[in-house]
């Protein structure tokens, strides 16, 4: 099943408020095999809450505490098994996702440009 290509414009690019956010809590969700729930720092606004379907990868999410990860922090908030999810975390690879971390440390809130 190949996926349909579009072709975005910048104008819609920009639209995206990517950002590096410091994990503060990284916990599994209960009743649940597949989410991950982070508390962020994204720089002005602390504790925004995303939840992520990672947990077959990172069975220890309490290691994902203290990292700087990307999220997209402007997508319109959904909900799931009951908890408002605030934004997605973005990551690469084929296999299992494979974090962008920053290689420096950073103030979080730090946008992508």
């Amino acid at each position: 099943m190949s996926e349909e290509k579009i072709n975005a414009s910048y104008e819609d690019f920009t639209k995206l408020e990517m950002k590096l956010c410091k994990v503060l809590v990284a916990e599994a969700v209960p009743d649940s095999d597949k989410l991950i729930r982070f508390e962020l720092d994204c720089g002005e606004e602390k504790h925004r809450q995303i939840l992520s379907a990672i947990r077959e990868w990172y069975t220890e999410p309490e290691k994902l505490v203290g990292k700087q990860m990307l999220f997209c922090t402007n997508l319109a908030p959904r909900k799931i098994r009951g908890l408002d999810s605030e934004g997605m975390l973005m990551a690469v690879g084929e296999d299992r996702p494979i974090f962008l971390v920053a290689e420096e440390d950073i103030a979080p809130g730090a946008k992508v440009r």
